[in-house]
């Protein structure tokens, strides 16, 4: 009962965020109409050696491909592609809707949501007894929020409350997270070259099963060169939800593309 009640705090603190952003946004963008709209297109190939993600049963633990989409201002649609590399098949897909509000010049607050879905080869048996292989799909609802805060040029920090409503009946029905992300970043590895380290722990709860978790990303980039080396590890520190994986790692090289526009009047 109690954690049941604290999930509806969580859920109602994530919801009034999430409705201040956006009634905040709504109305500085209705006070500056004067001003030329610069909107951004950024569009990042990613090749991954194995596929991973923080929610456990959502992992796809092989070699995989990543299209990035992002579009707009301060609200913009970010979607993303992901398939296996070895066989081309659906992984998930994902569909963001992001507000970012700018608080002050160190404190900003992302307000997300997205519509998802996963995909998963599963062997399915004829009346005649044959086997064969079907692509199951599930369906997923996000809402988020990430306030985060730049203490100077190489700190900063954050957290995120994410959660997630599957839709089938036959999948985890209500995941909640809650992380604190520290960041370290314009580290200097040569003249031009710089790396970002993320690590984060964050709380999981999966209908009735939770856990603990470790994740680190990297980042090493060059200015004005389109491509970057990433990485990431995942290991949980204490869990009770059902994974085929104790420890995830993994490799990926992405390249961006950026282009900025004007909107038409």
């Amino acid at each position: 009962m109690r954690r049941t009640m604290n999930r509806i705090y969580s859920l109602k603190l994530i919801a009034l965020l999430f409705w201040i952003g956006l009634s905040q946004n709504v109305f500085a963008q209705n006070q500056d109409n004067s001003a030329p709209k610069i909107n951004n297109f950024t569009a990042a190939i990613t090749i991954q050696s194995k596929g991973i993600s923080t929610i456990p049963n959502l992992t796809l633990g092989k070699p995989a491909i990543v299209f990035d989409l992002k579009l707009g201002r301060k609200l913009t649609f970010e979607p993303q592609f992901r398939f296996a590399l070895e066989d081309g098949k659906p992984w998930a897909m994902v569909f963001w809707w992001r507000y970012y509000q700018t608080v002050s010049n160190k404190l900003k607050v992302t307000y997300s949501t997205n519509y998802s879905f996963s995909y998963k080869s599963i062997d399915s048996y004829t009346s005649a007894g044959t086997s064969q292989e079907l692509i199951r799909t599930t369906r997923y609802l996000v809402g988020a929020v990430e306030p985060s805060y730049r203490i100077n040029k190489y700190i900063g920090a954050g957290m995120y409350l994410f959660y997630n409503y599957g839709i089938e009946s036959f999948i985890t029905k209500n995941t909640l997270m809650i992380s604190f992300r520290p960041t370290f970043s314009n580290i200097p590895i040569t003249k031009n070259v710089v790396a970002m380290v993320a690590p984060e722990i964050y709380s999981l709860i999966m209908d009735k099963n939770n856990g603990v978790f470790l994740n680190s990303r990297f980042l090493i980039s060059k200015k004005n060169f389109p491509l970057a080396i990433s990485g990431l590890i995942n290991k949980p520190l204490k869990s009770s939800i059902p994974s085929e994986y104790d420890f995830l790692w993994n490799v990926g090289l992405s390249y961006t593309f950026n282009k900025k526009f004007i909107e038409a009047r």
